[in-house]
């Protein structure tokens, strides 16, 4: 399995990409999850993708925001793995391939997720450390998490 990782920002993005991520993120977080919600957000324009790629296929996603847009500090988000792609460690590859990015764009700040609270224990193994009570974010618990690489 030859996996590859490419950061793009949107303008960069092709349209078959963009499709690719839309689909994937659909597939996923709308009918795998069961959770209706409107996933163009407009905040894709606002982001840097990671697209992790297996040949064409487009396996594993997250999208990274500069601080100042989701939260004060940097932030990652819709982490995801397709179904069949699962239990093979991307999961915490992209999610350390979002932190490292940001690390390097941002060397000074703090990185926030919004997390499914079900995943609570897959982040505090990466560092993110709950902050604030669990909230309902289009009917599936979560919670904020922040990765505190540098105490402010």
């Amino acid at each position: 399995m030859h996996i590859e990782f490419k950061w793009k920002t949107f303008d960069e993005l092709t349209t078959d990409e963009l499709y690719k991520i839309i689909h994937l993120r659909q597939k996923v977080f709308i009918v795998e999850q069961n959770c209706p919600y409107i996933d163009a957000d407009y905040a894709d324009q606002q982001a840097n993708h990671l697209l992790v790629l297996e040949g064409k296929n487009l396996i594993g996603y997250l999208r990274a925001f500069e601080p100042g847009y989701k939260y004060s500090e940097s932030s990652i988000g819709r982490i995801i793995i397709d179904l069949d792609y699962r239990k093979k460690g991307l999961g915490e590859r992209i999610t350390r391939a979002g932190i490292s990015y940001l690390l390097e764009k941002f060397p000074n700040d703090n990185i926030t997720i919004s997390a499914q609270y079900r995943l609570l224990s897959f982040y505090n193994k990466l560092g993110f450390l709950e902050r604030g009570s669990v909230y309902l974010e289009d009917d599936i618990d979560h919670i904020e998490m922040c990765l505190e690489c540098f105490k402010k």
